[in-house]
């Protein structure tokens, strides 16, 4: 009798519905039966009566009787049946004739509930070769239905629904789908992922796009699995105004990965061409812990990208490098190519084509301190052929190319002096050849090592009060000298000066090497940081430079221009209810702001709020002939556990107009996610239409692994 008991049990739940055909194999395993009576009829019958239990490897079954009839290799189950395996699918029914093993037989009034989201309700359900389940007259629906007359917010009906387990697969004939019993189409075959599948062929959610540029249309993506490590998704784009196919190709390598991402249009906006974009990333290990990648991207003309909503950036940077780290050293070598979608710029006369190796290296000689050498090798080119005459040349086609060599060795070491004051030394020589064509105001070739040197002093003063705060003040001191003077090369790459709290304490402030800052230069600045033990913390930097003599390179709003810089201050403040705030600025000498950035942030449980602020004075030397300023605003809030907004909002202080607009409403419960979108983007230059886009996309969750709404679950109460 224990033999026949354990045997029972182990064939009633090791080839359960929802297990895989592996684990239906597995029948030697101890298993456990609990009923209210169990006894013999026969030789061959073996009957267990009031409630049924039975355990398995984690499944566990219920059922009102079971009897098994070992002539025939037969189960008869009486239900109420109930099968839950340790993921949580469930399998129900009022009665089940199967044979030996449960792989083939009949379950009368079937339900399985997939994943702890799908339910299938149906007549009968049939298993087949213990790997399908064949459904008849079916009811599929993630929503939760409280009440017997309550309705489903959508559910498909179907004449079969067949489940195939190893393919993790839903397969429907005569598909019907329901909105609150309504019909709304018909489909004779139809095919879903199960919620278990994380990778599938098939349609993906599909979007309803409306633009005042391309009329209304819909976007409806699918998805082709090329094995495990690749995958193809199409997307067709079809509107009164366009005809559009996009794509998405990725590769997974065991050293790296590729990504392929492009579209190919024909629409009314341009009718007597083909339009598309193609932008290619990837990166990759090859030999000796080297790194490659690349970043490529090429567009048809000024305005796909902007009209298609695929990127608001007015210049494509294409680059391709090797590089490689290590504690000691760094090396990278680049290519890079640029292309301009501004109408005011002109890519014949734009620095294209560039490229750079750079090489680094430390030492800790035995004497002490830390030795650098770091040589860059730089070139670009323009497409003009124009040679730069003169100041009063026309810039728009100057053609001017450069290339130069630059190596720099360095020495430094840091010390702690009497009373805490930490003081740093570093001996600097530089060596740099420039060679300049297609320029009559420059020299074609000029060369020249100078040498630098740099004392550093700093001071850091820190307490700590009885309640765990902490606090740092710090002034810092530098005392800089570089020789040589300015050669008679162009200014092709420097001239954008950031001065920032990176640079305060630099030799030259210039971001590239084709200019370096001469004479004697002294820095100081000072550094607060506090830490409360409430949790909140703030840091404020200030920071000046005095130089014996004028440069003329720095830029007005650069604020360096002049024996004295403008005052940097820079601060931030953040604590734990979510508010963070961080701002940098320039102060000149008549206390008014020439250069300033902020942005102040709000983010908790239900909401994630920003803002941003940005000043820019006129700057002749930067091509800004007038000041630019603005605001960017951005939030999301979660109204309640199903609803969320979100907006964004871009406004020019300057012109005194709205750049940008945008609103957008979610809503999500466990069996729906609608996104609606509106934008509206206002023109700024002339090769920008101003226009509403419209967004509305609805996801029916439930199917495949990355659409679930199991969080959203609720609870029936009655």
């Amino acid at each position: 009798m224990r033999r026949a008991l354990t045997y029972l049990a182990g064939l009633l739940l090791s080839a359960a519905l929802l297990a895989p055909p592996a684990l239906a194999q597995e029948t030697a395993q101890p298993a456990m039966l609990v009923a209210d009576s169990v006894y013999l009829e026969g030789d061959s019958r073996l009957v267990a009566t009031g409630n049924v239990e039975a355990f398995h490897d984690g499944l566990r079954m219920t059922a009102g009787s079971i009897v098994y009839d070992q002539s025939t290799d037969q189960l008869v189950i009486d239900g109420p049946i109930r099968i839950i395996d340790e993921a949580g699918n469930v399998i129900t029914a009022t009665y089940a004739e199967m044979d030996q093993g449960l792989r083939n037989g009949l379950l009368a009034g079937a339900r399985m509930v997939l994943d702890q989201q799908l339910q299938l309700a149906s007549v009968e359900a049939r298993r087949v070769n213990g790997r399908y389940t064949q459904l008849s007259k079916v009811a599929v629906t993630s929503c939760q239905v409280c009440g017997k007359r309550q309705v489903p917010l959508w559910q498909i009906r179907a004449s079969r629904v067949v489940h195939d387990q190893e393919e993790r697969q839903l397969y429907f004939d005569d598909a019907q789908l329901r909105v609150l019993d309504f019909p709304i189409f018909y489909l004779p075959r139809m095919r879903l992922p199960d919620p278990t599948l994380k990778r599938s062929r098939g349609f993906l959610i599909p979007t309803i796009h409306s633009s005042t540029l391309l009329g209304f249309g819909i976007k409806t993506p699918y998805f082709f699995p090329i094995g495990q490590h690749q995958d193809l998704t199409l997307t067709p784009y079809v509107s009164p105004k366009t005809r559009t196919l996009e794509f998405r190709y990725r590769r997974a390598f065991n050293a790296g990965k590729l990504t392929l991402e492009g579209g190919v249009t024909s629409d009314t906006l341009k009718a007597d061409q083909t339009r598309g974009y193609l932008f290619a990333e990837g990166e990759f290990l090859v030999a000796r812990e080297f790194k490659l990648s690349f970043n490529l991207k090429s567009v048809t003309d000024d305005a796909y990208l902007n009209d298609y909503d695929i990127t608001t950036a007015d210049r494509l940077a294409s680059d391709v490098s090797l590089s490689r780290f290590r504690y000691n050293g760094f090396m990278q070598a680049s290519i890079l190519n640029y292309e301009t979608l501004r109408d005011f710029e002109n890519n014949a006369t734009q620095p294209r084509f560039i490229a750079d190796y750079v090489i680094e290296r430390r030492y800790f000689p035995s004497l002490g301190g830390e030795f650098r050498f770091n040589a860059e090798t730089h070139g670009h080119l323009r497409q003009s052929k124009l040679d730069v005459d003169g100041p009063d040349d026309d810039t728009d086609v100057d053609g001017r190319d450069v290339a130069r060599i630059n190596a720099e060795m360095s020495w430094r070491n840091r010390w702690t002096l009497a009373g805490g004051i930490r003081a740093g030394l570093s001996a600097h020589l530089w060596v740099d050849h420039y060679l300049t064509e297609q320029d009559a105001t420059s020299d074609a070739e000029v060369s020249r090592a100078i040498p630098g040197l740099a004392a550093e002093f700093r001071y850091p003063l820190q307490r700590q009060d009885g309640r765990g705060g902490r606090t740092l003040l710090e002034p810092v001191l530098q005392v800089g000298w570089v020789g040589g003077e300015r050669l008679k090369n162009p200014n092709d790459e420097s001239t954008r000066v950031e001065f920032d709290e990176a640079n305060l304490l630099s030799l030259s402030r210039f971001p590239a090497a084709d200019r370096r800052e001469h004479g004697v230069t002294v820095a100081a600045g000072l550094r607060w940081l506090h830490h409360a033990p409430g949790g909140w913390s703030a840091a404020l930097t200030l920071g000046k430079v005095w130089r014996g003599t004028e440069d003329a390179d720095f830029s007005l709003s650069s604020g360096l221009s002049g024996k004295n810089s403008d005052l940097l201050i820079a601060g931030r403040f953040s604590n734990p209810l979510g508010l963070s705030i961080s701002a940098r600025g320039l102060l000149d000498s008549n206390a008014e702001i020439s250069k300033a950035e902020a942005r102040a942030g709000w983010s908790n449980t239900r909401m994630d709020l920003g803002a941003s602020y940005l000043l820019l004075v006129a700057d002749p030397d930067e091509d800004r002939d007038l000041t630019q300023s603005e605001w960017t605003f951005d939030g999301r809030y979660q109204v309640n556990r199903h609803w969320a907004t979100s907006g964004e909002a871009r406004y020019d202080i300057a012109d005194r107009r709205v750049d940008r607009l945008g609103v957008g409403l979610q809503y999500r419960n466990e069996c729906i996610q609608v996104d609606f979108q509106v934008t509206r983007d206002y023109a700024s230059s002339s090769n920008i239409e101003p226009s509403t886009d419209f967004d509305l996309t609805v996801a029916l969750t439930g199917f495949g692994a990355g659409n679930s709404g199991k969080e959203y679950r609720r609870t029936c109460s009655f």
